[in-house]
C-alpha cells in the first residue's frame, strides 16, 4: 500500500475505481473466454486461447513492470492446463474435461477472495487512477473491498452453477450460459457504479 494521509476525510478521496481504466475487465478477459468455450472437446483448445488472450492482455503492463495477480494466476492456469493436454493421454483427462469450467471459475473465486487477506485485487487497478495519498483512504480501501469481494462471489456462484449443470443435465443451458452471463453483468454494472455511489453516501 501507499504512504497517505491517514487523517484525510472521507470526502477528500476519489473514488475511482477499477472500471475507470478497464484493465480488470481485460484481465478477466481470459478467463471468461475459456469458461464459455470450454466443454468436453473443445477445452484444449479454449486453455491455448485463453492463455494467448492473457499474456497478449497483460504484455503491455508486464513490459512496464506492472504485474497483476489475476493476470499471473491466468497465465499460470492456462499454462499448465495446456501443458496437461499435451502431456497426458486423453483417458487421463476425463476429469478435466468435465470440470474444467468449473475449475477455473474456482480459481478466480480463491485468487479474488483470496486476496482480501493482503490486498484487494481490484485495488491494483484502481491505484492507477487514483492519486497515492489516498490508497490508505477509508473510501478506496472499502471501495475495493467490496468490489473484489463483489467479484469472487460472482465466480464463486459460476463455479456452483457450472458444477450444477453437470449434475442437472437438463437445465445445462442455463446453469452454462444464462446464469453465468446474468451475474457477469451484474458485476460489470456493480462495478461502474458503486465506487460513486459509495462515495456520495460517505459524503
Amino acid at each position: 500500500m501507499g504512504h497517505t494521509q491517514q487523517g484525510a476525510p472521507v470526502t477528500n478521496a476519489p473514488a475511482s475505481g477499477p472500471a475507470r481504466t478497464g484493465s480488470v475487465f481485460f484481465s478477466f478477459a481470459p478467463w471468461i473466454i475459456f469458461g464459455f468455450v470450454a466443454g468436453p472437446s473443445t477445452w484444449e483448445y479454449a486453455a491455448l486461447a485463453a492463455l494467448a488472450a492473457a499474456v497478449v492482455l497483460s504484455g503491455r503492463d508486464m513490459l512496464q513492470g506492472r504485474f497483476y495477480l489475476l493476470d499471473m494466476a491466468g497465465i499460470v492456469f492456462f499454462a499448465v492446463l495446456s501443458v496437461l493436454a499435451l502431456a497426458l493421454d486423453r483417458h487421463e483427462l476425463i476429469w478435466l474435461e468435465t470440470y474444467a469450467q468449473v475449475l477455473s471459475s474456482a480459481v478466480v473465486a480463491v485468487v479474488a477472495l483470496g486476496s482480501l487477506a493482503v490486498d484487494p485485487f481490484t485495488a491494483q487497478y484502481a491505484r492507477r487512477s487514483v492519486p497515492r495519498e489516498h490508497w490508505d483512504s477509508p473510501v478506496f480501501v472499502h471501495v475495493n473491498r467490496v468490489l473484489t469481494t463483489a467479484w469472487g462471489a460472482v465466480f464463486l456462484l459460476m463455479t456452483l452453477s457450472t458444477w450444477l449443470a453437470i449434475r442437472i443435465p437438463a437445465g445445462s443451458d442455463w446453469f452454462n450460459w444464462v446464469v453465468p452471463v446474468v451475474l457477469l453483468v451484474w458485476a460489470v454494472k456493480f462495478t461502474e457504479r458503486f465506487p460513486e455511489r459509495y462515495k456520495r453516501r460517505a459524503a
